[in-house]
């Protein structure tokens, strides 16, 4: 917790408030697995509650589903199964493999399945009348062998599974699929599952648990360019600087995560190059749909439709200002690339491909990525300012967080909406204006809402357990 000092505007003093969740100074514990205990949890209460079960679990690509459900079947009785893009009759082999192994049963060593819902029901009746989970990763992959698939899956459930002692679990990377194809109305599915997930990348808080042994600094820096995503976060090698973690990792054609985005935008899309166009456009700062279609080269309405696409998946974000009066019709919506990786890619991979190629990703690292570090930074202090209000809004003001989000001023980078239509104002130490122009800045913003607003000022630490500081302003 930080220790009260002047009001940042110098018209009143200030107030401590509680800091964010803290992150632990010492090394990652030796068991990887971060931030999930919630998802754990809701698992572990579906495989507890005595009924048949129908869970759909999906998300990016390496945002943690597979070490997800790997670590909740641990110590149960449980088929975990990650399909391959085989032939089916390959894949029901390799089903039948892996249910002798998890079951340890001599039958299951000798059967063959000729398809699906002979694969489950076989299952079932192995279940008996204790709880058996059937994990099905990679769903997407047994759909392209079999088209037909999620309607066996329907008569299967329909006809033997909601009977039996399952916990049947699809995974799938390819969310468009898994929202149209398991989840949507239009699905032979619909109405089936007995619950959802759609996997996040972690907090931010969250993501500072990865680099125990670095300074706050290099940790934040590190959200700021991966952002919440294990798999990405897990790549950087503590025991080199994170520099150097970016030009192994990211700036040179080897790297793990060099054609990351590229793969993921192949898995969702079959001809990705109007989506790379549009958010290449987008991470250069264009943020509204005349300005993105006029740099793409399409007409607007065009570009709409691919921007809703992609506001669909999570990449990007539309955005209104809070102080809007009618947002469903506001014409103030602005873009904004949703995911940090993305943004990083598309603001300092892609311009770059043919050096990064040429070997000379060490220029591209010293011209224009660091120089962008101070920006990133205080960028990502942002992120950590927005998950401080939410959680801690009814401790400070007595009242709830409804929305929040970016704000386009020049001294208050964020503003949060409370549920007694209070706002407050989220100031970033580094996002600074001048005395004058921050209290026009917020003279403006008490005319739009009626009232002035609370106001924190968030600003980094050297406490690593408790890295971000909070100061309350007086109001007025």
């Amino acid at each position: 917790m930080s220790t009260p000092t002047s009001d940042p505007s110098g018209t009143g003093p200030a107030r401590s408030a509680p800091t964010s969740a803290s992150a632990s100074s010492a090394s990652p514990p030796d068991d990887p697995f971060i931030g999930r205990a919630r998802e754990l949890g809701v698992l572990a209460e579906l495989a507890g509650s005595g009924r048949p079960e129908f869970f759909v679990l999906y998300g990016r690509r390496r945002v943690g589903k597979t070490e997800l459900l790997q670590r909740f079947c641990e110590g149960r009785r449980a088929v975990y199964f990650l399909a391959a893009q085989v032939r089916e009759k390959d894949n029901l082999a390799a089903f039948a493999q892996a249910t002798a192994e998890c079951l340890d049963d001599p039958l299951a060593q000798t059967v063959s399945f000729g398809d699906w819902p002979a694969a489950l029901a076989f299952a079932a009746d192995r279940a008996g009348d204790e709880r058996l989970v059937v994990v099905l990763d990679e769903f997407p992959y047994l759909c392209e062998a079999n088209k037909g698939l999620p309607s066996q899956l329907q008569k299967f459930w329909d006809t033997r599974g909601k009977k039996s002692s399952l916990m049947l679990v699809l995974c799938g990377s390819q969310v468009s699929f898994m929202e149209r194809e398991v989840l949507a109305e239009r699905s032979p599915l619909f109405g089936r599952r007995t619950a959802q997930r759609r996997l996040e990348p972690l907090t931010p808080a969250e993501s500072l648990r990865f680099f125990g042994d670095w300074d706050l600094r290099q940790r934040v820096l590190a959200y700021a360019i991966v952002g919440g995503m294990p798999a990405y976060l897990r790549r950087f090698d503590q025991r080199v600087d994170l520099v150097t973690n970016l030009g192994r990792e990211i700036l040179r054609p080897e790297g793990y995560l060099f054609d990351e985005v590229q793969f993921l935008l192949k898995s969702e899309f079959h001809q990705p190059a109007t989506y790379n166009s549009l958010l290449g456009a987008v991470a250069k700062g264009l943020d509204r749909v005349g300005d993105i279609a006029a740099e793409v080269g399409v007409d607007s309405t065009t570009a709409n439709k691919y921007l809703s696409t992609l506001r669909e998946l999570g990449l990007v974000r539309r955005s209104v200002p809070l102080t809007d009066p009618d947002p469903l019709r506001s014409r103030k919506g602005r873009y904004r690339i949703a995911d940090r990786f993305l943004s990083f890619h598309f603001r300092h991979v892609q311009p770059h491909l043919s050096l990064i190629e040429a070997g000379r990703g060490e220029r591209v690292l010293t011209e224009h990525v660091v120089p962008d570090f101070e920006r990133l930074f205080h960028d990502a202090v942002v992120d950590f300012a927005l998950e401080h209000v939410a959680l801690q809004a009814g401790d400070l003001f007595g009242a709830e967080v409804v929305e929040s989000g970016r704000h386009d001023g020049a001294g208050v980078p964020a503003l949060a909406r409370l549920d007694d239509d209070r706002f407050v104002a989220l100031q970033v130490a580094g996002v600074e204006a001048e005395r004058a122009e921050l209290e026009a800045e917020l003279a403006k913003l008490a005319k739009l809402t009626g009232k002035p607003a609370e106001r924190l000022r968030y600003s980094l630490s050297d406490d690593l357990g408790a890295p971000l500081k909070v100061e309350r302003a007086k109001v007025g």
